[in-house]
């Protein structure tokens, strides 16, 4: 029996593989291969089902005989049927669980790849090392900062005047343009006056005459 699953398995008779196993995405292939194999297979044997199905309907109780035939045919066919579901199912396991494995075998070998990588990162590092160049870059960091500091402070430029002093020069000229604007608003507004002409204006004819201008004394006693 062992001798039988030895030739079955590719292994001799120490029980060890002649040689290096199968690749998992080589087992994967023939696992889907197979699947596809038999899926065809199912396909094949659910048209006989169909057909003797039709055959045994056909001769009914007119020829019992073919009738009975045709469904003995539809049962082996059913019974092969549901070995090969069977068959699909467990290889559609095994196919998935070696799936995982394989991914999980690459996952495993990346990991192991990018931790190697790390140690070498880290060989030419020294923690002390390291220590040291983190308190350089703070003190760059904090002279940086006072240098900004300082940039940014007036180099005293305007010192030498008084804020106060300015302040009140402000305040007085305020002042002086409200006391302006008040002025204009109260004063008297003057009117400009017609232009008088030069010319002299003739009087009326007639006023000239004494009579006119004093009556006789009888026109008053009336």
């Amino acid at each position: 029996m062992s001798g039988l699953l030895g030739k079955l398995f590719g292994t001799g008779a120490g029980g060890k593989g002649g040689g290096k196993g199968p690749s998992p995405q080589e087992a994967i292939q023939r696992l889907r291969d197979t699947e596809e194999m038999l899926s065809k297979k199912q396909e094949f044997l659910e048209k006989k089902i169909e057909q003797e199905l039709a055959a045994a309907r056909k001769h009914g109780t007119k020829n019992k005989r073919a009738a009975l035939q045709a469904l003995k045919r539809k049962k082996r066919y059913e019974k092969q049927l549901a070995q090969i579901d069977g068959t699909l199912s467990t290889i559609e396991f095994q196919r998935e669980a070696l799936e995982n494995a394989n991914t999980n075998t690459e996952v495993l070998k990346n990991m192991g790849f990018a931790a190697k990588a790390m140690k070498a990162a880290h060989d030419n590092m020294d923690i002390d090392k390291v220590d040291e160049l983190m308190q350089d870059i703070a003190e760059q960091q904090e002279l940086a900062d006072e240098i900004s500091t300082a940039i940014s402070k007036p180099v005293g430029f305007g010192e030498e005047f008084d804020e106060d002093e300015l302040m009140a020069e402000l305040e007085e000229l305020e002042q002086e343009e409200l006391d302006k604007n008040l002025l204009e608003i109260s004063g008297p507004e003057t009117v400009p006056l017609p232009n008088v002409p030069s010319i002299s204006i003739p009087s009326k004819p007639g006023m000239d005459q004494p009579s006119l201008k004093h009556p006789p004394s009888w026109k008053v006693c009336l």
